[in-house]
């Protein structure tokens, strides 16, 4: 039996337990005599000890029922027994319990209505939704009864959902219960709560530590345990309703931080009245107005006269050749289908109705001030947010390993780019992120060169596809105390999720720009400030790059994230969203906004698409922090199961965040979230100080010791023999991304894979000769020791560059220029470029140079091609290289172009 320290979530530890639960029993009841009787019956009081711990904060089966399967056990009464736990175990696993009353004995079993398994989804789709409502407070258990009895009565035939009160005495058991049940999506707060739990385990400490920790909550008042509870429950869970029940007077309660209370009932027992506020809240968070909007629109008998044949389905209904296609996706996809923005839809460009609001809900559930949706992905996303925020001139510091779609937004843009290096991990030939570090050292440098009121935008990668997560709000902290309006655009691309896990939420750009509006009004914040300004007079800049520095107060927090919804929540391909909190947005930046995203996007957007990132805001409003937690712990365990694997670990290694992140930058000195000795690592503390952290939910397999490269690995092993889709890869690892649809039967295949691919291997050194060895050995050394060096970025031409100095450049100018085929020409890669370097040319980029992997530009319009860079260039040996032709060789700009550009660019200056 697995020790709880290795789980990462109650979840799976509640399901396993119960399901090993029943077969200790099972094994009883077959074999009530013989030698292992003793043990197995050890074991399953085991198991209903650490069931006790846990099922308190559940609805179902519940305490009561539970307790009575205990003593069925203590008592040997093992039919009765292995009946309720067969049958609450299968309810837990299928979910039937959310959808109709699980009698757990024999008497209340109806057979011909127990498989439900047999309803179609269509059936199970029309049940009322269920969820569970927590109760806080301290009470006696007739007084549980009573709380109980009182609620469920309230009941109505009319309710849209239905839910069962789980009750918990205090301040501690509830956010533990939140953390651990998923099903809560109210809690009722009374005046009687204390503050301990009766229940002292480690694995509960580390769900505390999300919450605050203990020596925060330690410190509360018992006056305002319910007012606080309400405020901490916010703080991991923002999502929920939370209703207090209190004795204390208006005026008290008035000036606390209520955190997610939505009403105070004043020493009332009004249960109808709470009844209704808990399914108004709930349904708050289940409206979809524009795919309710929509699904009524197809509902409508209505005449098409407009340019989409494929609307209402008619040119597919009306075909003789293309019946397959609506066969394949059924009807209601070609009755949604219009142009239309009457008839109860909206526009996407001028959104006044559903789609406006189905926007306001979305930046209720991300916590951002505005929220815009796209239909053609991120890319898009992140040109919207450049083209309307930096105009010709501003100097943008851009991550140079970012996605593409930024580097041509400077192009669009006309910015002066300052390229900034991520931290390279060259035996893995992958890169990191960008140091805290370098990024302060070019703000001061130009500062220093009084060009600070030029810079306009730091623009990252949050996380990146390798899964570096920045300590998102100390970059914005430090950033604005030397630029106090800096604007800060976050590529959460990778990262929609992140939003509804605690450990994560911390670590993304709209939560850290709530924090700092939060802090930067506070007079604590305001006497650091000034301390700190007093202390660091006339510092030197190796000073100002040691000390964490503060922003001042009237610094302006203007932060916007782009996020591919589709990507890690559910939408269709290419539903994103432009996340947005900036205090200067109204009054500067929302007419540009507008117009950028009415160049960009599409007058003709799919509905379906803006319908399903409605009905994913919808799932993860309700469900997200469920199937978040469920993607980690899915994670995880493929992290564990190929971690301790004996066979795996010849072949194989999972990066850790020792591998992957430099100790200088983890403070917390964490370097593996698993140890086989110690189990799970609490990864709060490293989230919470860490200057980067890892994500786990991807992992990053190093395969060099297989004798394939990663991109061999992925297409004829993964792909073409086993159907293992992944995205990306580098010389020597592999990428598994794990998402909220991730099951345990999913990591179970991949590990199932990955060792009879060893097997394979193991019997093939077995059976090869000692040249075979011996050449196997030399691909191994090739991809895991003799790697070429990650190239930084060199610097751009004078002809494109102002100022060396500080380096900024600018990438329109030699972009355009390109077009011209005058201005360039082509050297070949081996040989040529290497002799016109040996005459003392600088030889410069004329395109974009992409490989793939990994997937960013080794060279932009401008640059100076460096010796790193060739080496670079020559050692990939991947197949796509955008930008590049093999036949030609290296498009470059002609020394008279450059000449000309020098000439121009110097006229200018004078």
């Amino acid at each position: 039996m697995q020790s709880m320290s290795d789980y990462y979530s109650a979840v799976q530890l509640r399901a396993d337990r119960w399901s090993a639960l029943r077969e200790k029993l099972e094994l009883l009841h077959r074999e009530p005599e013989g030698k292992r009787v003793k043990s197995v019956h050890a074991e399953a009081g085991i198991l209903f000890e650490s069931l006790a711990v846990i099922e308190r904060y559940w609805a179902f089966p519940g305490v009561a029922a539970f307790e009575h399967m205990r003593r069925q056990f203590e008592t040997g009464h093992m039919a009765e027994l292995v009946f309720a736990v067969r049958r609450a175990t299968r309810a837990l696993t299928t979910g039937a319990y959310r959808r109709r009353l699980i009698p757990l004995d024999r008497d209340g079993f109806d057979e011909d209505h127990d498989e439900e398994a047999l309803l179609p989804p269509e059936a199970r789709a029309l049940t009322k939704p269920y969820f569970e409502v927590m109760i806080v407070d301290d009470v006696n258990e007739h007084q549980e009864r009573w709380l109980k009895a009182n609620m469920t009565s309230m009941r109505r035939s009319e309710d849209a959902f239905i839910y069962e009160p789980v009750v918990v005495p205090s301040l501690k058991d509830a956010l533990i219960g939140v953390l651990f049940n998923h099903n809560i999506q109210a809690i009722v707060v009374r005046p009687g709560l204390r503050m301990e739990s009766d229940v002292d385990l480690p694995i509960l400490t580390r769900y505390l530590n999300r919450a605050g920790g203990e020596e925060t909550i330690e410190d509360i008042p018992p006056e305002d345990y319910g007012p606080e509870l309400c405020r901490l429950i916010g703080r991991v869970r923002p999502e929920l309703d939370a209703y207090l029940v209190t004795d204390r007077s208006v005026e008290d309660i008035a000036g606390l931080d209520l955190g997610i209370c939505r009403r105070v009932f004043y020493n009332q027992e009004d249960f109808m009245e709470l009844h209704l506020n808990i399914l108004r809240g709930v349904q708050a968070r289940y409206k979809t107005p524009f795919f309710t909007a929509l699904k009524e629109y197809s509902k409508q008998p209505t005449g098409v006269f407009h340019a989409m044949p494929i609307s209402r389905g008619k040119s597919i209904t009306r075909s003789h050749w293309i019946q397959d296609m609506g066969a394949f996706y059924g009807p209601n996809i070609f009755l949604a289908e219009t142009s239309a923005t009457s008839g109860g839809l909206d526009s996407l460009l001028e959104p006044h109705g559903p789609i406006k609001e189905a926007q306001e809900l979305a930046a209720r559930a991300f916590g951002a001030k505005q929220t815009f949706f796209a239909t053609n992905g991120t890319s898009t996303c992140n040109k919207i947010v450049v083209q309307a925020l930096v105009r010709p001139g501003d100097i943008v510091l851009v991550d140079r390993d970012c996605h593409k779609s930024h580097h041509y937004g400077m192009v669009l843009a006309g910015a002066q780019v300052r390229y900034l290096d991520s931290y390279p991990l060259n035996e893995y030939s992958m890169y990191g992120a960008v140091p805290l570090h370098e990024i302060k050292h070019q703000l001061l440098k130009l500062k220093a060169a009084g060009k600070l009121g030029q810079v306009r935008m730091l623009l990252l990668t949050n996380c990146t596809f390798d899964g570096i997560v920045y300590n998102v709000e100390r970059v914005m902290e430090e950033c604005l105390a030397i630029k106090p309006d800096l604007i800060f655009l976050w590529d959460e691309a990778w990262f929609a999720f992140a939003r509804f896990g605690p450990t994560y939420r911390q670590r993304t750009g709209m939560h850290a720009a709530g924090v700092l509006r939060e802090r930067l009004k506070s007079e604590a914040h305001a006497k650091a400030y000034a301390k700190q300004t007093e202390k660091l007079k006339d510092a030197d800049e190796a000073t100002l790059l040691k000390t964490r520095l503060l922003p001042p107060p009237n610094a302006r927090v203007r932060v916007y994230t782009t996020q591919s919804t589709h990507k890690t929540l559910t939408s269709l391909r290419q539903g994103s969203m432009i996340h947005v909190n900036d205090q200067d947005f109204k009054g500067e930046v929302e007419a540009s906004f507008h117009e950028a995203y009415m160049t960009h996007t599409s007058t003709s957007p799919n509905y379906q698409i803006i319908a399903s990132l409605d009905v994913g805001r919808r799932q993860v409003e309700l469900e997200g922090f469920e199937f978040v937690q469920r993607q980690v712990e899915a994670a995880m365990s493929m992290r564990r199961a190929i971690s301790t694997h004996p066979l795996l670990q010849k072949y194989f290694k999972v990066l850790t965040a020792g591998d992957m992140i430099p100790d200088d930058f983890r403070e917390s000195g964490v370097e593996s979230y698993y140890d086989p000795e110690q189990g799970w690592t609490d990864i709060w503390n490293c989230w919470e100080k860490d200057e980067f952290v890892l994500d786990a939910t991807r992992v990053t397999l190093a395969v060099g010791g297989t004798g394939w490269d990663g991109d061999t690995f992925k297409t004829d092993v993964l792909m073409d023999k086993y159907g293992i889709q992944i995205n990306k890869t580098s010389r020597n690892t592999v990428l598994f991304m794990t998402n909220i649809g991730t099951t345990r039967s999913s990591v179970a295949y991949l590990i199932e894979v990955l060792v009879e691919i060893a097997k394979e291997l193991d019997d093939r050194l077995d059976d090869a000769s000692k040249m075979e060895r011996l050449a196997f050995e030399r691909r191994v050394k090739n991809l895991m020791q003799d790697l070429p060096p990650l190239p930084d970025f060199s610097y751009f031409h004078r002809a494109f560059c102002a100022d060396a100095a500080t380096g900024e450049g600018d990438i329109r100018t030699p972009f355009f220029l390109a077009y011209d085929e005058n201005n360039c020409d082509y050297l070949e890669l081996d040989g040529g470029i290497e002799a016109q370097m040996e005459k003392g040319r600088e030889v410069v980029s004329a395109s974009f140079i992409i490989p793939y992997p990994p997937g960013f530009p080794i060279l932009v319009p401008g640059q100076v091609v460096s010796r790193e860079i060739l080496a670079f260039m020559r050692a990939l040996d991947v197949s796509e290289i955008h930008g590049y032709r093999a036949d030609l060789g290296l498009r470059v700009f002609t020394e008279e172009a450059l000449a000309q550009q020098t000439k121009k660019l110097a006229t200018a200056a004078e």
